[in-house]
């Protein structure tokens, strides 16, 4: 039997290797046998709630077979079992959870990951990720006992049920809704050929917005791409919008939890930068304040905002899970990621890509300018901020030697500029006094080195990833 190990949010392998039916049901009687426990536990979180699960799943190969069989295996284990009829937003079912009072969720999905890939995402009580160590509880519980399934509970405790009208109803009032409405903003939406298609437009449904949404369809495959809103699979959409000019286009993943963009005539945003425009709009146009929370490999640019506006800024480790722990404890205005997961106060503690393009659509709508020129602001006042990464092999096992000597041994300046700080909560940072940084930072489970780096101008950061790369080879 494959030994299965969850990382970020829970499983992930290839289809029709590891990840198969026999495997799925042996991963869901775990999760029901530690939620089960949970809900019997007097010092659980969950303690006395009803035994409700939600199960979603996305347009991936044989997705909604795996999510039927995972809402089967629940129901033998006398769970009430809310299963969506269709591929839907990982955040629709995450809020579901939280909505609905469900001891947790299972979505099944590998977000951005190759097609060949599927995943059992893990959501717990209060709508967002499970955290590390219930994923580790749920390990714990594989092969206890067998996967039970039933056909006459299957009937009686199998809803199904399309949970997304309620995640629309709630994001139209955690924006502006009525602004966005009235804007006559023109914009497209890159699917990325992922479960996100046609959600914008059912939002924005008999409103004067026109949206235009790109690579639609269903394709199992993806278009030939990874479903991650990255510049290199813009290639289709970019070539559109130079054709069509829009206001904005929205990139959504493969699960809709992230989100990417590019200006209205396919020049590309970062991540980076929707990450500032959003926390700008918070700032200015809102006059909301709280606790940022970021990433260590997400902008310097967020800094100099918070240092700026008096804000306190909590830096995390890679990953949403350590953001979603910090949204749980309050006073929180924005949670962010390098890699366009965002998070918002009075809804999820959870990255929601199309709540993070209303955000946007909110924004365009309020300052009526192109999102270039307000990007031109925030470098007038905070400088210009170029990033680059580079996932480059190294040995797992040389890994540990390299992360000792790395902190052991800083260099003395990035670029000519002194040293100002090292960090090692994750992997090592390097950052100089004038905030340009260099990171290196280890894949959770492959062979691979992730090699970051910010700067003011392009060429700077290239010569600080070929630093990187030099370092690695130290050991």
């Amino acid at each position: 039997m494959a030994q299965i190990q969850f990382g970020t949010d829970g499983w992930r392998a290839v289809i029709a290797e590891d990840f198969n039916f026999a495997n799925v049901a042996r991963v869901a009687q775990a999760a029901a046998d530690f939620w089960r426990s949970e809900l019997r536990n007097p010092n659980a979180a969950i303690f006395g709630r009803e035994a409700k699960v939600v199960v979603g799943f996305d347009r991936r190969f044989f997705s909604d077979r795996f999510a039927r069989l995972t809402a089967e295996v629940f129901a033998a284990n006398e769970f009430q079992v809310i299963l969506t009829p269709e591929p839907t937003p990982t955040p629709s079912v995450s809020f579901a959870v939280k909505n609905l009072g469900a001891a947790g969720g299972v979505m099944i999905t590998a977000s951005h990951n190759p097609p060949r890939f599927n995943g059992f995402k893990l959501k717990a009580h209060y709508g967002g990720s499970s955290s590390p160590e219930e994923c580790q509880a749920v390990e714990r519980f594989l092969d206890r006992n067998a996967p039970r399934r039933s056909a006459a509970d299957s009937e009686r405790r199998i809803l199904i049920w399309d949970v997304r009208p309620a995640h629309f109803a709630a994001l139209k009032k955690l924006v502006d809704f009525r602004r966005i409405a009235q804007s006559r903003l023109r914009f497209a939406h890159d699917a990325l050929f992922g479960v996100g298609a046609g959600c914008f437009e059912q939002l924005l449904a008999g409103t004067t917005c026109k949206v235009t949404t790109l690579n639609a369809r269903h394709d199992v495959l993806f278009g030939g791409i990874n479903p991650e809103p990255v510049w290199q699979n813009y290639i289709r959409s970019r070539k559109f919008l130079r054709a069509h000019p829009h206001h904005l286009c929205l990139v959504t993943d493969g699960d809709a939890d992230r989100v990417g963009g590019m200006d209205g005539r396919g020049g590309y945003l970062t991540t980076h930068q929707i990450v500032c425009l959003l926390l700008y709009h918070f700032l200015v146009n809102r006059r909301q304040t709280g606790r940022v929370i970021k990433t260590l490999t997400t902008t310097s640019m967020v800094d100099k905002m918070c240092a700026a506006y008096g804000l306190p800024r909590v830096e995390t480790g890679v990953g949403f899970k350590y953001i979603c722990a910090e949204m749980l404890k309050g006073d929180v205005l924005l949670g962010a990621e390098e890699s366009g997961g965002i998070g918002f106060p009075n809804h999820i503690p959870e990255r929601d890509g199309i709540a993070a393009g209303l955000m946007l659509l909110e924004l365009l709508a309020t300052e009526k300018i192109s999102v270039n020129r307000i990007l031109a602001r925030l470098e007038r006042q905070f400088g210009p901020h170029r990033y680059g990464r580079i996932d480059a092999f190294f040995p797992l096992e040389k890994r540990d030697a390299l992360m000792t000597f790395l902190k052991a041994n800083p260099p003395d300046k990035l670029l000519g500029s002194p040293l100002a700080e090292v960090k090692t909560f994750d992997g090592v940072k390097f950052i100089a006094r004038d905030s340009s940084w260099l990171m290196l930072r280890g894949s959770g489970t492959e062979p691979i080195l992730r090699i970051y780096a910010e700067a003011a101008s392009e060429a700077s950061v290239q010569k600080l990833l070929r630093l990187g790369l030099r370092l690695t080879r130290l050991v």
